[in-house]
């Protein structure tokens, strides 16, 4: 490059606006499936995305379903008799429906009629109700299950990325959780 073409470059970057510098990861096709805990888009087409200001006031009103899908370790099967088993404590919405391990980028068939019949109890089986679906920050679960939940059929997905991470940052209150049983336990 020429020094006039580089110089040219070089001042383009400088004042260029910083999203133009910092490009946001883009909207893929499909699910995510790897590297969960990473940027997310600022968009999920057919969804409504939510401020953490936005979601609080879904909340406070009551005008919508909160479904948590933060990943839980399941108890392993083979344990010692005797092995103490203590299961990571969330803290999530208070009132939210917990479905872990629903934001996969692949689910097996067990996990997808999981997701499936709670998402039909999350919205008592009306596909037009709100739904608000989230996780942590930069987390690509949430992502993953609110674009699931629009290939379902449901029509009024809303999906909060910035999950209890941005909910706890603007000192909203959450409660202990226990997440629905899944189809393995």
């Amino acid at each position: 490059m020429s020094r006039p073409l580089a110089a040219a470059f070089v001042v383009a970057l400088l004042v260029a606006p910083a999203s133009a510098q910092q490009q946001e990861p883009f909207e893929p096709e499909g699910y995510r499936t790897d590297n969960y805990r990473a940027p997310v888009p600022a968009t999920l087409a057919g969804a409504r995305v939510l401020t953490t200001g936005e979601a609080e006031a879904i909340w406070r009103a009551n005008s919508g379903t909160f479904v948590d899908v933060m990943p839980r370790a399941p108890k392993p099967k083979n344990l010692p008799a005797g092995t103490v088993w203590r299961d990571a404590p969330r803290r999530n919405i208070p009132g939210s429906l917990w479905l872990p391990d629903t934001g996969y980028g692949t689910l097996p068939d067990g996990m997808d009629d999981y997701l499936q019949r709670g998402l039909a109890r999350a919205s008592r089986g009306d596909k037009t109700a709100l739904l608000v679906i989230y996780c942590l920050a930069d987390c690509w679960m949430s992502w993953n299950a609110a674009k699931r939940a629009l290939a379902y059929g449901y029509a009024n997905i809303a999906w909060y990325p910035d999950g209890t991470d941005g909910w706890e940052v603007a000192k909203l209150p959450t409660e202990d959780a226990q997440p629905e049983p899944r189809p393995d336990q």
